[in-house]
């Protein structure tokens, strides 16, 4: 069953690796935060990613925190150097969890590639959306929640 709405953001921790620094709970409070859930094999999650980096860079200043979660599908996504490299030439500079046992995706109960999970200010799931409108559904959601801000 997918997480409910309005759920608090569950437990970070189970990454193998972080990449560009693991996300700070601290940090999060009083935030928007976009939990990204994507994988290597994944064309539809390699695509959307530019577009997720840039509404990440439009709207960081106004509060948002994106947090990517790479969640292998396949075995050949469980090369971390290839991860690292991809987040590299995709100039990434958000955190990316590596959840090479799937506890990350356990604790969003998440089953699906790409996966986008909207927090609000108070910590509580206010969208989740899976697949390739995924991020065109939760942007209207993100933008109502910047202007009640």
């Amino acid at each position: 069953m997918p997480l409910r709405l309005r759920t608090t953001l569950p437990s970070l921790e189970g990454a193998s690796e972080w990449i560009n620094g693991k996300p700070d709970p601290a940090e999060l409070k009083g935030s928007l935060v976009l939990v990204y859930f994507w994988a290597l094999s994944c064309p539809v999650c390699l695509e959307n990613l530019p577009k997720l980096i840039k509404l990440s860079n439009a709207y960081t200043n106004r509060g948002l925190k994106v947090i990517l979660i790479h969640c292998p599908r396949m075995k050949s996504d469980g090369n971390t150097e290839m991860v690292r490299e991809a987040v590299t030439l995709l100039s990434i500079k958000e955190p990316c969890g590596i959840d090479t046992y799937h506890k990350i995706k356990r604790s969003f109960q998440n089953e699906i590639w790409p996966s986008y999970y909207l927090f609000d200010w108070d910590g509580r799931l206010k969208r989740r959306t899976s697949g390739k409108s995924g991020l065109v559904l939760v942007e209207p959601v993100f933008q109502k929640l910047v202007e009640l801000g």
